[in-house]
């Protein structure tokens, strides 16, 4: 769909909790794909209470809520990716499960992130909605964006080595997903390599590990971006390098707005998407 005097911008559906410090969940989301030239539509799974300094606590929005939002966005909007983050109870992953399954939405490429815990501490999914999360979302995905914590949860087996990544890699994989991410930023040395698997082999990642407090919301906005990539056309490994670029370069910008950790700051890139169309 095409609209005559608007910006040509790659659409995206966030679907995930709302962080009210700004930090991480869809406001991320929504920064990180407006930075890249694209529009964010956001659905909220959760209302979180958290600042810089952890969460408070979190109050899951009803599943058939949740729905709604899905199919009033996808009823009026054309969409180009789906991303999902915090999807907060089993309920809600099968409400979002069966939105996605859907036409339209069921023809685009998904990013699933796997929210299980808060970077500022907390448990965001329990053990009935991550199985239920690996038996009936991972299949949709094109690409699932793990941390290691999360890897060694979802494929049960430690993941401290990149030889360990790679297994669950390979776990994950078999669950259906078109592709794997083990994200490699909570693991130690001067470089950082995020592991990508698909049916095409194994690519290793590596960018300089950039010194200073770990900021907030690095998983969200990684994810967000490669859906906003994949969404505007890209290869996967073109989309997701683009995506560690933003988000290398929102640390470097990141700033303590409050007591705790900084906040990234992913505001607009050279090289967005902006032209004369909507792109969906």
């Amino acid at each position: 769909m095409t609209h005559s005097g608007t910006s040509r911008r790659t659409r995206v559906l966030a679907i995930g909790g709302s962080d009210p410090s700004g930090g991480g969940g869809i406001q991320a989301d929504q920064r990180a794909i407006h930075a890249l030239g694209g529009w964010a539509f956001t659905v909220v799974t959760s209302v979180t209470v958290q600042n810089s300094r952890g969460l408070l606590g979190a109050q899951p929005v009803e599943p058939r809520i949740v729905a709604e939002q899905i199919r009033a966005l996808a009823g009026d909007f054309s969409i180009a990716a789906v991303k999902t983050g915090m999807l907060a109870s089993s309920a809600i992953v099968r409400a979002v499960v069966a939105e996605l399954t859907r036409e339209p939405l069921s023809r685009l490429p998904l990013v699933v992130d796997p929210v299980l815990s808060a970077s500022a501490g907390g448990v965001l999914l329990d053990d009935e909605g991550l199985d239920l999360l690996l038996e009936t979302l991972l299949p949709l995905a094109a690409l699932c964006t793990p941390n290691r914590p999360e890897a060694e949860r979802m494929a049960g087996i430690p993941v401290r080595t990149l030889e360990d990544a790679r297994e669950a890699a390979g776990r994950l994989l078999a669950r259906g997903p078109r592709a794997v991410l083990v994200k490699g930023g909570h693991g130690s040395g001067a470089e950082v390599v995020d592991l990508l698997l698909d049916a095409g082999g194994t690519r290793c990642l590596s960018s300089p590990r950039i010194p200073g407090p770990a900021p907030r919301g690095t998983g969200c906005t990684l994810a967000a971006a490669i859906a906003h990539g994949l969404g505007a056309g890209r290869a996967l490994e073109e989309a997701v390098l683009r995506a560690r670029e933003l988000v290398a370069a929102a640390m470097r910008a990141a700033r303590p707005l409050g007591r705790g950790a900084p906040v990234l700051d992913a505001g607009p890139r050279p090289g967005g998407d902006d032209g004369e169309e909507d792109r969906a």
